[in-house]
């Protein structure tokens, strides 16, 4: 589906099959002698398919585009390497350029997973099914990397770049100061809640997503194109109601923990998520991967806001209250 939602730009839906997420917007932007996209879809066939359609209606020219790409997850990077050609650049930010070029990165995700409660059997599992190694096709790309107040022009319209770490650690958005609209990638979504997750042993996502938020609140935004559903008006209010989602998730942590000390996976397990399982057994592998991973981003919030303690027993990370 193409929908025109401003002069000159269009958003296409690219459908997610067997995803949750069902489709990732992707924009173009018609300038007078190039074009520009943002986002592109998963490196598989439904895609592909569902952008060349698009970009034939739209007589959009490769050899006259470039493409600007919010994060670093497949559903946003997946296509690229299929749709660039020799002169386009890539617009990308510096900290998740330096995760795709890290040989090491799964590595460390996966030890990162066993050390927060992750048997290894499942972790194999999980990372063959996970989407960022299956739909993103292996193979260095040509970034165009890009900074906090740097700008890109398209036709009538002045792009600057906003950094908003937190989803993914370069995450960056794109706001046009004169029209106040803002391509918000999956900084702020409407209708979903943006995964912040974690698997590491240091760092504070969900700090830097919450620090994001109050960031762009602080903005003058008309319209919100983002990287999943619906365009929406009303950002604060959909930054105060984030806020307080991960306020109750924080909340809900720190009751569970009452039980007893627990590793990621096992919050995790007690956690409430909004999926169609009878039990925590029945989670798809990704969904428990996504699922550990937020909840090990708020047990680090809290840890370093002196709530809880963590200790390393026998090679496993648990957490309790302080």
């Amino acid at each position: 589906m193409i929908d025109q939602i401003y002069p000159n730009i269009f958003r296409m839906e690219i459908p997610l099959p067997g995803n949750p997420l069902k489709a990732v917007n992707s924009y173009v932007i018609k300038g007078d002698q190039r074009f520009l996209i943002i986002d592109t879809g998963m490196n598989m066939s439904a895609c592909r398919e569902a952008m060349a359609a698009g970009l034939n209606e739209l007589a959009v020219d490769l050899d006259k585009t470039d493409f600007f790409i919010t994060h670093l997850h497949a559903d946003h990077l997946g296509l690229v390497s299929e749709l660039v050609r020799p002169a386009a650049k890539i617009y990308f930010n510096y900290p998740d350029a330096d995760i795709m070029k890290d040989i090491h990165h799964w590595d460390e995700v996966k030890a990162a997973a066993l050390t927060n409660g992750f048997s290894a059997e499942e972790v194999e599992y999980a990372l063959q099914k996970h989407p960022g190694r299956k739909y993103f096709k292996p193979g260095p790309l040509n970034y165009t990397p890009l900074r906090e107040a740097d700008q890109i022009s398209i036709g009538c319209y002045a792009l600057r770049c906003v950094e908003t770490p937190g989803h993914t650690p370069g995450h960056l958005c794109l706001y046009e100061a004169q029209e106040k609209i803002f391509f918000s990638g999956d900084h702020i979504l409407e209708d979903i809640t943006p995964n912040i997750s974690m698997w590491a042993d240091s760092g504070n996502p969900l700090q830097e997503y919450l620090d994001s938020l109050d960031k762009i609140s602080r903005m003058e935004i008309s319209r919100v194109f983002p990287g999943h559903r619906r365009i929406f008006a009303d950002h604060r209010k959909r930054i105060a109601e984030l806020k307080n989602h991960h306020q109750i998730r924080a909340e809900e942590i720190i009751a569970i923990l009452k039980g007893g000390s627990r590793n990621a996976y096992q919050v995790a397990s007690q956690m409430t998520w909004d999926i169609d399982c009878r039990s925590w057994e029945d989670f798809p592998a990704a969904q428990k991967w996504f699922a550990s991973g937020e909840a090990l981003s708020h047990l680090q919030y809290l840890r370093v806001k002196n709530k809880l303690r963590r200790e390393v027993i026998k090679g496993k990370a648990y957490y309790s209250l302080v």
